[in-house]
């Protein structure tokens, strides 16, 4: 029993040292430099293109609206999200204090903080919503773009 141990504790010595000696970064004619992050490395989430200082990467989406309409539809689940494209797909969700359930889809066409770069489609379990109800939402976005608009401009 003991000679087994002691040939097991030598073999994984053994095997130690091969490991060791096959990762040896000094090995001659290998020049070794620290690795460079990639692109995707530097960008923790999506949401990072919007606070890019490189303008080499543009987004034809206005970032107040995008923010805002992530605010005021915080009550439904995000399914998809496209900011090149400009598209927020929501699954359904209660309104909190309400008892109808929604679903919506917000495509953001402009870069401009203006009423045509906006447009929502809200539906329900049983078709889509009034238009008053849909242009409600709407105006909420963009009141609450304009308000984080203004909150970024005094900073």
């Amino acid at each position: 029993m003991l000679q087994n141990r002691s040939i097991s504790w030598a073999l994984m010595g053994v095997f130690s040292l091969v490991l060791v000696a096959c990762s040896d970064p000094d090995t001659p004619g290998e020049e070794t430099t620290p690795a460079q992050p990639t692109e995707a490395e530097e960008r923790e989430t999506i949401w990072d293109l919007f606070n890019q200082p490189d303008r080499s990467t543009s987004l034809q989406v206005n970032r107040y609206i995008w923010t805002a309409t992530l605010e005021v539809m915080d009550f439904m689940p995000v399914l998809n999200a496209d900011p090149f494209g400009g598209v927020i797909e929501y699954g359904w969700g209660t309104v909190p204090g309400g008892n109808q359930e929604y679903s919506a889809s917000v495509f953001i066409g402009d870069p401009a903080l203006d009423a045509r770069s906006l447009r929502v489609t809200l539906r329900t379990r049983t078709g889509v919503v009034d238009p008053d109800t849909t242009r409600e939402i709407e105006n909420a976005i963009l009141t609450r773009a304009r308000q984080i608009r203004i909150r970024e401009l005094e900073f």
